[in-house]
C-alpha cells in the first residue's frame, strides 16, 4: 500500500496532507505556521484525530521539510519512508506554458523558477520545496499541480485585457486565474453530486476565503474567473482590494506620498478588501459579531456580498443561464449568514435559501429549497485530494512510458 504526500506551501506556512492510495484516505496531515519567525509552530493530526503541537524558537523551511518526514516516522506513521512513492506540489503560477500538472524535471523545475513574477510570494517559495524534498527523497516522483492550468484554456474574449495586443504577445499580459485546483474539485464533486456528467451542466463555483475568487464552468470548461494576472483582481476578500480603477493608484500615490508602486500594490493586497473598509479585522467572523454596532463591519460585509452577486450576475448571463451555484472555502463553507446574503440578491434567476438547509458547516449540503430548477449548494474543498489524483494519473503514465 504506498502513500502520497501533497504539500501546500506558502510564504509563511507549509500544509500537508498523507494519503493511503488508491483508497485516498487520509492516514496523517498537519502544517508548519510561522516560517523563519519566532515561535515557530509544528502541527500533526493523525487518522484517529490524535492532534500534537510544537512550538520552536524558529523554524525554517529546510527544516520543517525534514521535519514532517521525521515525524511520520517517529510517530508510527509510516514505518519507511520508502512508503511514500509520490510527492505532489501546489504551485500557483504556470503560466501558459503548462496547461496540466506536469511530472518534475530539471527543466520544468527551472521553468516554474522563471514564471516567479507571475507569483512572487509564491513560486519561489514552492520551487524551493521541490528541491528540499529532492534531497530528503531524491528517488520520489514530484509533480507539480498548477492553479492556473484550469483557465490556461479560456477562450480570448474573457483572458485577454484591452491593451495592445503586442504586450500579451511580449510579455504574457492576460488574466491568468487562481485557485484552479480548488475550483476543479468542487466543480467535479458537484456534478458526481448531482448525478450528471460534468459537460451537461453550467455551474459558478464560489471559492471565498480570505482569498476569493469565483469561476463559470459552460458544459465541463472554466469559461471565466474573477482573479486576473493575479490574485489580487475580483471580488472583495480579506485583506485584497479587488477590482478597482488603475487611475486610482497614481492619485493616492501622490496624495500618500508613496513614491515606489511596489509599495503601494502592497497595500493592496494586505491591508484593503474587509479589512480596510472596516477598520477592524480582515476576519468575516469578527465582522459579523461587530456589525449590529458598528456601521463600518456591516458595511464591509455588504460590499463583499455585492462583488460576489455581480460576478454571478454576469456569469449567468455570459453562460445564458445555471444549473447550480456552489460555496466552498473558509467562508463560502462556514458562513450561513453571508451565504443567505448572497442568495436573497440571486433570486432572479430562481436561487432560494432554505434557512434549515443552510445552517451547516464545512459539510456537502444542496442549502435550496426542494423542487428547484437551480440547486445552490455547498461542497468542501480538498485541493489535496486533487493533487493525490494528479500525482497518481502522471506517474501511472510516467511509468508506462518508461
Amino acid at each position: 500500500m504506498s502513500k502520497i504526500l501533497a504539500i501546500n506551501a506558502g510564504s509563511s506556512t507549509l500544509k500537508w496532507k498523507l494519503f493511503s492510495v488508491p483508497e485516498e484516505t487520509v492516514i496523517a496531515s498537519g502544517m508548519v505556521d510561522r516560517l523563519g519567525l519566532p515561535d515557530s509552530v509544528f502541527e500533526i493530526k493523525k487518522a484517529d484525530g490524535t492532534k500534537s503541537k510544537e512550538t520552536r524558537k524558529t523554524i525554517d523551511a529546510q527544516e520543517a521539510a525534514a521535519m514532517v518526514l521525521t515525524r511520520l516516522k517517529s510517530d508510527g506513521i509510516l514505518t519507511h519512508l520508502s512508503e511514500i512513492t509520490g510527492i505532489g506540489h501546489r504551485i500557483v503560477a504556470g503560466g501558459e506554458r503548462f496547461k496540466d500538472s506536469v511530472v518534475i524535471t530539471p527543466t520544468t523545475l527551472k521553468q516554474i523558477k522563471d514564471l516567479s513574477e507571475y507569483a512572487p510570494l509564491h513560486n519561489p517559495t514552492q520551487a524551493y520545496y521541490i528541491e528540499v524534498f529532492q534531497q530528503l527523497l531524491p528517488k520520489v516522483v514530484q509533480v507539480a499541480v498548477f492553479d492556473t492550468s484550469l483557465f490556461a484554456t479560456m477562450p480570448k474574449v474573457n483572458y485577454l485585457y484591452s491593451l495592445p495586443y503586442e504586450y500579451y504577445e511580449q510579455f504574457g499580459a492576460r488574466k491568468y486565474g487562481a485557485h484552479g485546483t480548488s475550483h476543479r474539485y468542487v466543480a467535479n464533486r458537484t456534478a458526481k453530486l448531482l448525478g450528471k456528467p460534468l459537460d451537461q451542466l453550467k455551474l459558478i463555483t464560489l471559492h471565498l476565503g480570505s482569498g476569493a475568487s469565483i469561476t463559470a464552468f459552460d458544459h465541463g470548461k472554466a469559461i471565466d474567473t474573477s482573479m486576473g494576472f493575479t490574485p489580487l483582481a475580483g471580488i472583495t476578500m480579506s485583506t485584497r482590494s479587488g477590482d478597482l480603477d488603475a487611475s486610482l493608484i497614481p492619485f493616492l500615490m501622490r496624495h500618500l506620498g508613496i513614491s515606489d508602486v511596489s509599495d503601494f500594490v502592497d497595500i493592496l493586497n494586505h491591508k484593503s478588501g474587509l479589512l480596510g473598509i472596516s477598520g477592524i479585522s480582515p476576519d468575516m467572523r469578527d465582522l459579523d459579531k461587530a456589525k449590529d454596532t458598528n456601521e463600518r463591519a456591516e458595511l464591509a460585509l455588504e460590499i463583499f456580498a455585492n462583488r460576489v452577486v455581480k460576478y454571478v450576475g454576469s456569469y449567468i448571463a455570459e453562460m445564458n443561464g445555471i444549473d447550480a451555484l456552489v460555496f466552498t472555502a473558509g467562508v463560502g463553507e462556514n458562513s450561513v449568514s453571508m451565504r443567505a446574503r448572497i442568495i436573497n440578491q440571486l433570486g432572479y434567476f430562481g436561487a432560494t435559501v432554505d434557512d434549515e438547509k443552510n445552517d451547516v458547516h464545512g459539510k456537502e449540503q444542496v442549502i435550496s429549497k426542494d423542487g428547484e430548477d437551480v440547486k445552490v449548494m455547498v461542497v468542501p474543498t480538498n485541493e489535496e485530494l486533487m493533487i493525490v489524483r494528479d500525482v497518481q494519473r502522471l506517474t501511472a503514465k510516467d511509468t508506462v512510458n518508461n
